[in-house]
């Protein structure tokens, strides 16, 4: 018996750990409680994956002096406990998570030029682009007046482009991923599963149910415990938690933005070359084949991000060598003059001679950092040592010598200052590069789109966005996607600035703002990551901070100088997609909370019987619900609407976690509801940020109900390890026998287990529970198992028919004004016209049964 114990010991799962720093007198009074209270040891858990000896232990075998020492300091020390949680709760967002590439991979040519045209193609098209309007911009607002201002707008640029995209985003940012994925989201994500600060509706935090095989022992440090209190000041402010929020729907609107506004400045920029090559072509040609190629180019959208995406990458690796070998070209022709600005008191002087209008071109100047956050958020499946060896090796390289070459122009012809790129080019090379400008621009543009929809993606999964109909254009890659609602909208938006502005000027203007708004929300996450999740040394954290974060406050205020010339309608565009994000992610928290207040009891369920105070017909019924815990209130409405309820009823709950990908065995979680004999279970189906919900209905149903019978069949092997003494007392009480009569006249007692019914034995089957003799739970129900999976599968050939609500969401009549003008008008628009989850599946009408209700929030 002592082994069966032990074994069954073995199964369960531990309380999961949390590390928090008290002083020896408070653990003392801690401890003492936890006895009082009959509560198990903080430390000395046994998990999953393996097991940890208590710590009290270690001490008494050590020497007495230890003892003498801690009794006259009262030092603090990091101790581990348990948090009192639901663990069917903790589960449904506690799963594996994909591994990272490994970096001692066995080296293969093929596979590494292949990645290499990949990640040209995806990360770094649009700051492949940025020398085609950067000095352009810059000009405008300060005039070129001699060598020196040349060096100083040069020099600007050039620790610009190493401080933004090399020191902060190559080399820091990209560790913030969350298993691969980049992008604001995947922060906010990675922040949610190391502290509980979601406010995401059925979102709960994973961190602190941490797979105890992936726990590791941390040594008391300052920066451990630094991490521990910010953790706990997150999760104890309800103001961090709406601002980290608020934050993250803000760095996705302006990351939107920036989408928009760069197609627009690329192709635009990259057709008014043709004003260098044929001087006498007006401006509204320009509009117009900008225009034609922008519709030609969201037209191809669903097929390029799986067909002509293998093309792009070569093309990019010529254009980033054209750049390169241009800037030699005008190096070896005007001088290497320009080599003197990689001196920073070039900055100096610029400033100096002309502050106010060195302020103003600090907007243009950050514009050869666009595309910093675009490495950022399409990292994908990359490597991050990959990304970076590309970046310094190529890309960093050509852009330099792009701009030296420009510079070394603008000093040899200081009058030009418009179309430098264009004007730079040597005659005889410039149709083809002017070709190859369109076509790097059309890709770059490609690259920001691709990057929405990832963002997109992410933001509708964790929802804090309208769900939307995402098409998955590639089987081998699931990264790659289409969504056609979004493609024409962006493609409609940019034709709208274009047509608004007609100049590179003022759309450059708007460009800037999008671009800093995204980089400051990155930088304070990024903070936010290194004090709790990185530990990362506190000096290094503030130098980070205040380096980053002042200089790009610096950026922005230039920018919003320019709000008249252009900015404003970026503004404008920004706020509309905020607030579309708000009031879905109010919304939906109030409907969740609303049904979570709604929900019925288990008394009421206890008091109904195993029949649920209706007749059970053979069958599966799949009730659809947000909500996690508990009975949801339609499934009561159910009950007293229809004549008869299914045999085995599954609480279904779509859950989104916050990690990519969800393996196909961890889909699924299961747990009873009530006792055995109810035959109602509570599942929640798991789906990751970039896991395909495109299921058939019934290769959903087969996979539930292989997922029931494994769960049934688990229970049955831990409740045999059980002893007579280790059964729970708190069994259900037995309800009363009553009699209910069908609408046939058949009478039907609601003691009656439904199992009898389906019982493959010749024997009579009592009619009454009172006739059959008891039997020892644990034994009865192992020797019941194959009875219960015959049940299952007998429901199984009958059908499954999914039970969904669809509730109408309306503000009481006690609400303010501008509540009732969000949910009764702006929020109901939304869920009436987004796609709903269950529609992914395909389920025939047949099997569908819809109640709409009214629900007051």
């Amino acid at each position: 018996m002592a082994a069966e114990s032990s074994a069954a010991g073995s199964m369960r799962k531990a309380p999961s750990m949390e590390w928090r720093w008290v002083s020896a007198g408070e653990e003392e009074e801690e401890g003492e409680e936890e006895g009082r209270a009959g509560g198990p040891a903080a430390v000395g858990a046994v998990g999953r994956g393996g097991s940890f000896e208590s710590e009290d232990e270690d001490d008494n075998d050590g020497d007495d002096d230890d003892d003498d020492e801690e009794q006259e300091e009262a030092r603090q020390k990091l101790i581990r406990t348990g948090p009192s949680v639901d663990w069917f709760d903790v589960e449904g967002n506690e799963v594996s998570v994909a591994q990272p590439l490994e970096d001692y991979e066995e080296f293969d040519f093929g596979r590494t030029v292949f990645l290499a045209l990949q990640t040209l193609a995806v990360v770094f098209g649009d700051i492949g682009i940025s020398p085609l309007y950067t000095f352009d911009v810059m000009f405008n607002k300060y005039p070129i007046l001699g060598e020196e201002d040349v060096l100083g707008a040069l020099s600007l640029v050039l620790y610009t482009l190493i401080l933004m995209p090399l020191v902060k985003y190559v080399l820091v940012v990209l560790w913030a991923n969350d298993d691969g994925e980049g992008g604001i989201f995947a922060m906010y994500s990675l922040i949610c599963r190391n502290a509980k600060v979601s406010l995401i509706p059925s979102q709960v935090q994973a961190q602190a149910e941490k797979r105890m095989s992936s726990f590791r022992l941390k040594l008391p440090t300052a920066e451990l415990e630094r991490s521990i209190k910010v953790k706990e000041k997150l999760e104890s402010s309800l103001l961090m938690k709406k601002l980290l929020l608020g934050l993250v729907l803000f760095g996705t609107a302006m990351f939107i933005s920036n989408g928009v506004i760069t197609p627009a400045m690329s192709v635009l920029s990259a057709v008014s070359g043709l004003k260098v090559g044929i001087p006498n072509a007006s401006q509204d040609v320009v509009v117009m084949i900008s225009i034609a190629l922008l519709v030609i180019l969201y037209s191809l959208q669903r097929y390029a991000t799986s067909k002509i995406g293998f093309v792009v990458g070569p093309c990019l690796l010529i254009w980033f060598c054209c750049l390169g070998g241009i800037g030699i070209c005008n190096l070896s022709r005007y001088g290497p003059a320009a080599f003197k600005a990689f001196n920073p008191l070039y900055i100096i002087y610029y400033f100096g001679k002309n502050p106010f209008q060195a302020w103003l071109s600090l907007g243009g100047c950050l514009l050869c950092a666009t595309g910093s956050e675009a490495i950022f958020s399409n990292l994908c499946y990359f490597p991050v040592r990959f990304v970076q060896s590309m970046f310094v090796l190529l890309v960093l390289p050509c852009l330099v010598l792009a701009y030296l070459g420009q510079a070394a122009f603008l000093i040899a012809s200081q009058k030009s200052s418009e179309h430098i790129f264009f004007s730079s080019i040597p005659s005889e090379a410039f149709w083809p590069v002017f070709l190859l400008a369109n076509l790097a621009a059309l890709i770059a543009s490609r690259t920001m789109t691709i990057a929405i929809f990832q963002c997109l993606k992410q933001s509708i999964s964790l929802g804090c966005f309208p769900r939307l109909k995402i098409v998955h254009t590639s089987r081998k890659f699931m990264a790659k996607i289409y969504i056609p609602v979004v493609n024409w909208l962006l493609l409609a938006s940019c034709l709208g600035f274009i047509v608004l502005f007609r100049s590179t000027y003022d759309v450059g203007n708007a460009y800037a703002i999008a671009e800093l708004g995204v980089m400051i929300m990155a930088t304070l996450y990024v903070t936010i990551i290194m004090l709790l999740i990185w530990e990362t040394h506190i000096i290094k954290v503030i130098s980070f901070l205040t380096t980053f974060l002042f200089l790009e406050l610096i950026f922005f205020s230039s920018a919003l100088s320019s709000v008249g010339d252009g900015g404003w309608a970026l503004l404008v565009y920004a706020s509309g997609l905020l607030m579309i994000m708000f009031i879905w992610n109010y919304g939906s928290k109030l409907k969740y909370d609303s049904e979570v207040r709604q929900k019925l009891s288990k008394d009421l369920m206890r008091k109904l019987g195993p029949n649920l105070g209706t007749m059970r017909a053979p069958g599966l019924g799949l009730v659809y619900s947000e909500i996690v815990k508990g009975v949801p209130a339609t499934f009561g409405h159910f009950l007293t609407a229809l004549p008869a309820i299914h045999s085995i009823i599954v609480f279904v709950c779509i859950r989104n976690v916050p990690v990519p990908v969800v393996p196909q065995s961890e889909r699924f979680l299961f747990q009873r509801v009530c006792s055995r004999s109810y035959h109602m279970f509570r599942c929640i189906a798991r789906y990751g940020y970039k896991d395909k919900k495109q299921e058939h209905h019934n290769t959903f149903e087969r996979l539930l109900i292989e997922g029931l019978e494994k769960f049934i069949q688990r229970e049955a092997v831990e409740l045999s390890l059980q002893s007579e003494d280790d059964i729970d007392s708190d069994d259900e009480p037995t309800t009363p026998t009553r009699i209910i009569t069908a609408a046939n006249g058949s009478l039907y007692s609601l003691d009656v287990p439904l199992m009898v019914d389906f019982a493959p034995t010749n024997e009579a089957i009592p009619e009454s529970p009172s006739c059959s003799t008891p039997q020892d739970p644990v034994l009865g129900y192992t020797e019941n198992l194959e009875l219960e999976l015959a049940f299952i599968k007998q429901a199984k050939q009958t059908g499954a028919v999914y039970l969904i609500d669809n509730p109408i969401v309306k503000a009481r009549k006690d609400s303010w004004f501008f509540k009732k003008l969000t949910i009764n008008y702006f929020f109901a628009f939304l869920r009436n016209n987004c796609r709903r989850a269950v529609v992914s599946m395909s389920i025939p009408h047949s099997n569908l049964l819809q109640v709409r209700l009214t629900s007051y929030v």
